[in-house]
This record gives C-alpha cells, structure tokens and sequence, in this order.
C-alpha cells in the first residue's frame, strides 16, 4: 500500500480584521438602539432586553481578541450588522473559489506542484455558497487542473475527513495528487446580534496537496501514519437554512436560520469525544502520547482546548505543544486546525510527531497522525 504525505499547505487571510473594540462597539449601540425602541414591551416582560457585550466577556469566554473577514463596514453598521458583498455574474469566479485559489497556489508552490500534477480537486468546508455546480470544480477550472473535483461538508471537520478521502484516493491509485481546500466564510453564517455567538466566527481559507510519498519532493513533507473519523447524531450545533426554507415562509429569516448552539452542552460533549479519540488515533498508530510533540487542535474555543490538552497529556500542554491561532483569527471552522499546521509546522526536526484533530457539529470529530520528514 502506498504511502501519503502532506506535501504543502497555503493560507488565504482575508484583508480586513475585526478587533473586539470594534465588535463590541457596534453590538452595544444596537442593543441600545432595540431596548430603547421596545421600551414599552420590556417593561411588560413581553420582551426581552438585549444585554450589553464587552471586551472582557469576549475574552473570557473564547479567548478571541479579533477576526478576519471579506468586509467589515457592513458588520459594523448596527442598523444591518452583516458584509456587504455584491453578488458576482455567473461568468465570474465566485468568492469562495478566488479564496480557494490564492490558497492553493502557495500550497502548490511549498509543495513544488504545479496544476498538471493535480488529478484531483475536494472543497471541504462548512458552508458553501451556491448548491452548485461544485465550488471544486470551478476551481479546478481556474487553476487549470485536468481531473476531477467535488465539495464535501463534515462541518468543523471537513478538512481532515477531506485529508482522509485524499488519503484514500492516493492509496487507491484514484488520483497521484489531490489538492484538499477550506474556503471559509463563517461571517456569512454568524448571527451578528447575538450576543452569545457575535464574537465567535471569522473567515479564511486553507490549502492541503496530499500526494504518495514516493514522488514527493518538497521540503515540507509530513507522512500521514494514521487517520480515523467518528461522527454522533447531535443538535446542539445547528443551521437550518437550507433551499427547502421557501416552503414554509414563516421560517425564512428566523434566527434558527444562522449559526446557533447550547455552548455548555457541546463543551461537556465534546472535550472527552476528542480528547479520547485522539488518544485512540495515537494508539492505532502504534505510538504513545509522549513521543507526540505537538497537536494542532481545531481552532474553535480556548478553553475546550486548555481541557482537551490536559485531559490527554494529564498536565497543562506548552505553548508549542498546542499552538494557538483563535485570538487573532477567531474560530475558523474547518479551516481552523489547517491554520494553526501550516503557521506551526516549519519548526520541527524530521522525526517529530504531530496530530491535527478537528471536532464541530455533526457531532464529527477526524484525527490525522503526522510525522515530519
């Protein structure tokens, strides 16, 4: 059976940040705005008041400090308090492919790849922008790669189950090399005047090629020893919103229509599943925890990953052990884990082990064991 490696990986950052002054800024002077309108409703408990956010609740909370997104005026405007993104013509390269795009041409550059080594094109992201045709394929088209593409959606975790279909494909002689893409934009799926979730997302795009070991030849190799998936039937991360919407029109605009979640159920779910499958994932592979140097951790909350850290190492995990990327890029969904890879990669002597983990709605959870050539 072939052997698999991470031959490069991009990173596209979107060209406007959001600091938490700014979110908080615009969210309390909507707040101010809608209980001064509903004064009356309030009083007579008809309504409910909207609490006011702060800095220091954002950071408690999440650990985030700020966010990326495609555009920033719109967000910040608390009479809309969501991106103004014209719609492009159909002869247009959409936004999410363009993001894709300037990812996966860094990934091919660190991998030493060009497009007519390329047979094979997975969009794995959270949230996709049309129905179709395949975002995939439109990149395919625009990188002029001659093979095939497809989208993919595991939530959190379609960047690493797309590295184990990648794997799969390599191994089977389906594709010599594939070229996995996260084009995020959680801003658009964010409900921006809640004051729970306001502070939580923001967008980005990461880029994996996967290719055999045996024809590689960049300098940034890391073999993938070991993958493994779970997914378990939750609710407590929905999206509603969906092209069936239009036959209840009671339904259209409703909040459950955005991003939402019982934030404490997920946290006392989720942190065990992970941390349990990754020790899992380690074992499989033939290792123990200690000779694992480091662990990029999807990127969605500080505090699920401080836990997850401990309850697998039984102490707190160092810095470089753990890195984190969430304070300046918020939680980025799939693109997440990819983000704190590639900025956290380059540093490490050949032979050291590394596991990407990812774990979101669904609930979906992929490990992905590394080690560096």
């Amino acid at each position: 059976m072939k052997q698999v490696v991470i031959s490069g990986t991009g990173l596209y950052t979107p060209p406007f940040s959001i600091s938490n002054e700014e979110l908080v800024t615009c969210f309390n002077a909507y707040a101010e705005r809608f209980n001064r309108d509903n004064a009356a409703a309030i009083a007579s408990g008809a309504v409910s008041a909207i609490e006011a956010s702060s800095v220091g609740f954002i950071e408690k909370a999440s650990g985030i400090k700020s966010r990326y997104v495609m555009e920033k005026e719109g967000i910040l405007d608390p009479a809309r308090m969501v991106s103004r993104i014209p719609e492009r013509g159909d002869d247009e390269l959409s936004i999410q492919a363009e993001m894709a795009v300037a990812a996966a041409r860094q990934a091919l550059e660190r991998a030493g790849r060009g497009a007519a080594d390329i047979d094979m094109v997975l969009v794995a992201c959270s949230n996709m922008q049309r129905a179709y045709p395949a975002l995939a394929v439109e990149v395919q088209h625009a990188l002029g790669i001659d093979g095939y593409g497809f989208d993919m959606n595991v939530a959190c975790s379609s960047a690493t189950f797309g590295i184990q279909t990648a794997v799969a494909a390599v191994k089977s002689g389906q594709a010599r090399a594939v070229l996995v893409l996260n084009p995020e934009i959680t801003s658009g799926h964010l409900n921006w005047r809640d004051r729970d979730s306001h502070f939580i997302f923001g967008d980005a795009c990461t880029a994996i090629v996967v290719e055999a070991k045996e024809t590689a030849t960049s300098a940034h190799q890391f073999e993938i020893i070991e993958t493994q998936l779970k997914t378990s039937f939750s609710n407590n991360i929905r999206n509603n919103f969906g092209f069936l919407n239009r036959f209840d029109e009671a339904g259209i605009g409703q909040p459950d229509k955005l991003f939402r979640q019982q934030g404490r159920k997920v946290f006392k779910d989720v942190c065990p599943m992970a941390a349990e499958m990754i020790k899992t994932t380690i074992a499989k592979a033939g290792l123990e925890v200690p000779q694992v140097s480091r662990y990029w951790l999807h990127q969605a909350n500080l505090n699920m990953n401080l836990l997850i850290s401990r309850m697998i190492l039984g102490r707190d995990a160092e810095p470089l052990e753990a890195p984190v990327i969430l304070d300046s890029y918020a939680n980025t969904s799939s693109a997440g884990s990819i983000i704190a890879f590639h900025k956290h990669q380059d540093d490490m002597p050949a032979g050291a082990l590394g596991v990407i983990c990812s774990f979101g709605a669904g609930y979906s959870i992929g490990c992905v064991v590394l080690r560096k050539l």
